[in-house]
């Protein structure tokens, strides 16, 4: 997978993470709550992943 691909996925997982936990707290779920927690936290480590990529690419590049 590419870095932007990885960096795409990264935003999205974090944004709906965000929505689950919005709405975990909305409704008493700390299941759901955990649950966005923790999809937020895989999305940071795919926009991670791709920002390791580019930084790789570049060094190769030069």
């Amino acid at each position: 997978m590419g870095s932007a691909m990885d960096k795409a996925k990264g935003h999205a997982n974090e944004a709906v993470g965000n929505m689950k936990q919005a709405a975990g707290k909305a409704s008493g779920s700390k299941r759901m709550e955990a649950e966005g927690k923790a999809q937020e936290m895989k999305g940071e480590g795919q926009k991670a992943m791709g920002k390791a990529k580019d930084a790789v690419k570049k060094a190769a590049d030069l």
